[in-house]
């Protein structure tokens, strides 16, 4: 048999555990993680899309990928699937779940064992200005901590990444 001290101790740990998993599945409910970001280009839609969906040509604009494999190759389209080869080594996979031709896309990949959904925006503001959104969304059990490390870490390389696209797609136009 126990001592009382070893079972008050075990009582309070299980209770501690089970306040915590509480805590992390109201957070996941009231306080989705989500990173979003907006910027315009002086690209007609149908140009800025066509840019963008060249994915293969990312590293171009995006410094922290090596390279991108898409199969099948070529164009972007529904079902289409991928691989990342980050300059950090990680090679992360994502299958295309979304595509609406000039509207958006959406693929969907993993970190750990949450999901992200990636979805890529276009909206014509004018004949030759686009806004494009990139907004990055996690689903999974802990989706309120892990998303949100996720958001911080990945937030200043997207931001990077962006600023090298505007500028790439900008200068498109005069050539």
């Amino acid at each position: 048999m126990l001592a009382p001290e070893t079972i008050t101790a075990l009582v309070a740990g299980v209770v501690g555990v089970v306040v915590a998993l509480i805590a992390v599945l109201v957070l996941d409910r009231l306080w989705p993680p989500m990173l979003q970001r907006e910027f315009v280009v002086d690209l007609p839609l149908e140009t800025a899309w066509q840019h963008l969906a060249r994915v293969e040509q990312w590293p171009s604009w995006a410094r922290h990928i090596k390279r991108v494999e898409l199969q099948p190759p070529g164009e972007l389209r529904l079902n289409s699937t991928g691989r990342m080869v980050l300059t950090n080594g990680l090679k992360p996979a994502w299958t295309v779940t979304a595509f609406n031709p000039r509207r958006n896309w959406i693929w969907v990949g993993d970190f750990l064992w949450l999901t992200i959904d990636y979805d890529h925006r276009f909206e014509e503001l004018d004949p030759t200005q686009t806004r494009i959104t990139f907004a990055l969304e996690a689903r999974g059990f802990g989706k309120s901590i892990l998303g949100r490390l996720f958001a911080k870490i990945y937030s200043k390389t997207l931001d990077r990444a962006i600023a090298a696209l505007v500028q790439e797609m900008n200068a498109s136009r005069v050539q």
